[in-house]
């Protein structure tokens, strides 16, 4: 297996895209100023969710029983409302990650889907990796300015990408939310100068998220260009190598013969191939 070292390196240069933009969605929203990466608290959410009681009941469980140890219901109710929209909008998601969450998977590629799911769940966040932190890494720069970052969020505001209009004061601990989620997920580095981190994205979390993808792009070759590659600073190239990884490590078969290309995985569902990625790290 590559070292640590060699995958980082995979993950340098600019993310192409060669895949139709996204749909469109609501506009950026402020829940990241009470969101934040979540790290532990989501783990604890995994680990204690019943797969054999409705979402209804497992809410209902968490609210009473108070798994976060959080001191107000309030932030309870704050902390579920972000895992309800990260986690459980997309059929068989919670499920897969459950499974993931109790397996000796490390903590690390766990983190980098957790990181994947956040992202796309708010565009907000999606939208200030793969414009603001992309394109400075494609220039060299990995020092990230807050200022630069808070005049980028007034501009999108002024041009009505927001719900709502926002004051400077909501701005700046937007943009402070931001970048202390972006740090915890490890996108970026830093405890009060903040830089772009160098991108480690273990085989086994790419591979899960090339499943996530593979649901809705039956094309081998689009999923190589798809744009939510750009989230891990991932070229076409780059995504080719970790395919190339990913089958050598039995976590899909991949084949390529040009342009044409071929990607299955040993499972039809998300349970079943986080099932199949929990077995690997057994």
């Amino acid at each position: 297996m590559r070292n640590r070292k060699a995958r980082d390196a995979r993950c340098n240069g600019n993310a192409g895209a060669t895949t139709q933009p996204r749909p469109a969605v609501p506009g950026y929203s402020t829940k990241i100023i009470k969101a934040g990466a979540l790290l532990a608290d989501t783990r604890a959410f995994l680990e204690h969710w019943d797969a054999n009681s409705s979402v209804q009941d497992n809410i209902g469980r968490f609210r009473t029983q108070n798994i976060f140890g959080k001191a107000s219901r309030s932030r309870v109710q704050d902390i579920l409302a972000v895992f309800k929209q990260r986690y459980l909008t997309s059929p068989g998601t919670i499920e897969a990650l459950s499974v993931l969450a109790r397996s000796p998977l490390s903590r690390t590629p766990l983190d980098r889907i957790l990181y994947y799911h956040s992202a796309k769940s708010d565009r907000l966040l999606y939208d200030t990796v793969v414009e603001i932190l992309l394109p400075s890494r494609a220039a060299g720069i990995t020092d990230v300015s807050p200022v630069r970052v808070q005049n980028t969020l007034a501009r999108w505001g002024a041009e009505g990408k927001a719900s709502s209009p926002w004051a400077e004061p909501t701005t700046r601990r937007v943009m402070h939310g931001l970048l202390s989620t972006l740090r915890d997920f490890s996108v970026l580095e830093g405890a009060v100068n903040k830089r772009i981190a160098a991108m480690y994205l273990p085989v086994e979390a790419f591979a899960y998220i090339a499943f996530v993808l593979k649901q809705g792009q039956p094309s081998g070759q689009e999923l190589i260009g798809h744009l939510d590659w750009r989230l891990f600073f991932l070229s076409p190239e780059g995504v080719e190598r970790f395919l190339a990884e990913a089958h050598q490590r039995g976590l899909l078969e991949w084949h390529a013969a040009g342009s044409v290309t071929r990607l299955t995985f040993p499972a039809d569902s998300m349970e079943g191939y986080a099932r199949v990625l929990a077995q690997r790290a057994y």
